[in-house]
């Protein structure tokens, strides 16, 4: 049965966390939305599937979120209080350290499963749809740039293409017009047509590169300001649109795993990757522990200073865990046993720092009844 103790402290604290992930939920979108708008421009990702991806992005990105959000909104919510002295009249009325730790803990689990619920599934399930929509759309046409009845501009290739009509899944294409221009070693350019009455879009085995397949059609090689132009007729023509690039970031396929299988992968990526995605809901469990100690400050202390030792703490923790994934994954380390060290050290500081800090309330509070 909650108090009313419990009930205000769970309404503040949540209030604020929950301000606080939208900011950072924000924070997360724009940068998010850049990357993606970055791929798009590049050729990695098609423009009809922006949003979803976009989507699937923040989704993954939950995981590392929502700890954070726990951590700045205990430590923003509680530091008002401590400031406003509002913590020194509850401790005055009776409350002690178990008054504070309890709701603080209550929020601390309730994060810590959603973490877990994310890392360990919704994540990985979002960045194999992201990959899988990405796939899935590149094969087609539309991905391409292309629109029928249009003059299209091909990225980088320095030339246009044309299309009268195209199938609803962007596979097929009916007459086409490409234009083009290169420069030969003497330095002419020449200017290249190609037609065609129908073709296909394909991709190469490893899908880096986009064809188009036409056929029935003619080529016409034109230098510009010579007479000795060239005209080829053929039956099938393959026509380089742009590639897909490969930015690197998302190039991660044991990410795309779920955990059942990640159990049963056999490397050093894969168990790195594992004891991440274990570890996240321990590490929303620490910095709740955390966020205990840090928000305790006295009413004329700096606004912020408190905030940026705590903030500068989370970094310190936060960089370990990933220097330690990285031996993991580089296969120097064959556990996770240093990650789960850290994680205890810190919870163990954390659960010091705050016991020590209510230690000399009571010793005062016992000398003031043997006087009394």
């Amino acid at each position: 049965m909650l108090s009313i103790l419990d009930r205000y402290f769970l309404r503040e604290l949540g209030q604020t966390m929950a301000a606080t992930a939208i900011v950072l939920v924000t924070v997360l979108a724009g940068s998010t939305f850049a990357h993606v708008l970055q791929q798009v421009a590049n050729g990695s990702y098609p423009a009809s599937v922006m949003f979803q991806v976009l989507g699937l992005n923040m989704l993954d990105g939950l995981s590392n979120l929502l700890p954070l959000s726990g951590y700045v909104g205990a430590l923003w919510a509680m530091g008002r209080m401590y400031r406003e002295s509002e913590m020194h009249v509850l401790a005055s009325s009776g409350m002690g350290p178990r008054g504070l730790f309890r709701p603080v803990a209550m929020l601390a689990v309730g994060i810590a499963l959603a973490v877990g619920v994310v890392s360990l599934w919704l994540g990985p399930w979002a960045s194999r749809t992201s990959a899988a929509l990405i796939d899935a759309a590149n094969r087609s046409v539309i991905a391409a740039g292309l629109d029928a009845g249009r003059f299209t501009e091909l990225p980088g290739k320095d030339g246009v293409i044309f299309v009268d009509s195209l199938s609803r899944d962007g596979s097929r294409l009916g007459r086409t017009f490409i234009a083009t221009e290169r420069k030969s070693g003497d330095g002419t350019v020449h200017l290249r047509l190609i037609t065609g009455k129908h073709g296909q879009l394909f991709q190469e085995s490893d899908g880096a590169g986009r064809f188009l397949g036409l056929r029935d059609g003619w080529q016409y090689d034109v230098p510009l300001g010579g007479d000795n132009w060239r005209r080829i007729r053929y039956q099938g023509n393959d026509a380089s649109l742009s590639n897909v690039q490969d930015d690197g970031d998302d190039n991660n396929p044991v990410h795309n795993l779920d955990t059942p299988a990640l159990t049963r992968t056999d490397s050093n990526e894969a168990r790195a990757e594992l004891a991440w995605r274990v570890g996240s809901p321990v590490m929303a469990l620490v910095l709740m522990m955390l966020s205990l100690p840090l928000a305790r400050q006295n009413p004329r202390e700096a606004r912020y200073g408190r905030l940026l030792l705590a903030v500068l703490t989370f970094f310190l923790y936060y960089n370990l865990l990933a220097l330690c994934n990285g031996q993991i994954s580089k296969g120097h380390w064959h556990g996770s046993g240093p990650m789960w060290l850290i994680s205890l050290v810190a919870f163990g500081i954390g659960a010091w720092m705050f016991r020590n800090q209510h230690q000399p309330r009571r010793v005062r509070a016992a000398t003031t009844e043997a006087a009394a």
